[in-house]
């Protein structure tokens, strides 16, 4: 069991302030999309497995994307495109997520009145008021159930992606699409995949040229 903390439970006092999180998975990934989610908990809510994902294992994250869905007022996920990544560049790409999340709960009359960010990129949305923290999922509860989100969804993905015959070799059952040396192995002996982000792994192939 990971070491027990509690993260703060809002940014803001006032508890009639809604806050919302948000948080991306797969910014560094070679292969696969950029996953990013908004969360709006409750008030104050407080939970020992509510911290950064990736200080969870596999098992601890799944129960806590368990509480995070049972507690949620609202949330959003939204996978981002290796193509629009590639069109566009993953900083673009987590911003556009970003926005697509919020849009998204907007469209669906979910109100929030403060926006939290993990990092320190952001560019606003409707005027709402806005703070950019870097580690922020682990020191804000939202921040960190969006996190957890994001994540989860995200590694449920590369493992369906995995399981297809043609994209086995490259581990991402267990890798979910991060530079491990198996999975640069194997994008050096069987090449890139549409599933691969090509300027992310284009320094690996150049001595194969094997791009496609």
């Amino acid at each position: 069991m990971s070491t027990k903390i509690l993260l703060k439970g809002s940014y803001n006092k006032d508890s009639s302030i809604t806050e919302i999180g948000i948080d991306e998975a797969g910014r560094g990934a070679l292969a696969g999309p950029v996953t990013v989610a908004a969360c709006i908990m409750p008030h104050g809510f407080q939970h020992p497995l509510i911290k950064d994902s990736k200080l969870l294992n596999e098992k601890e994250r799944k129960a806590a994307r368990e509480i995070v869905l049972e507690n949620a007022i609202a949330y959003s996920v939204k996978h981002i495109s290796v193509s629009r990544i590639e069109s566009t560049n993953i900083l673009r790409s987590t911003l556009i997520g970003m926005n697509d999340c919020l849009t998204h709960l907007d469209d669906r009359g979910e109100e929030f009145d403060f926006i939290l960010v993990d990092g320190d990129q952001f560019h606003g949305f409707a005027g709402i008021p806005f703070e950019t923290i870097v580690g922020g999922d682990n020191k804000y509860t939202s921040i960190a159930a969006a996190s957890i989100l994001a994540k989860t969804e995200r590694d449920s993905l590369m493992k369906e992606l995995s399981e297809m015959e043609e994209f086995e070799q490259y581990g991402w059952n267990s890798n979910k699409g991060y530079g491990t040396k198996q999975h640069i192995n194997a994008i050096k002996e069987s090449g890139a995949t549409s599933h691969h982000r090509h300027s992310f792994i284009s320094h690996i192939l150049t001595t194969s040229n094997e791009l496609f």
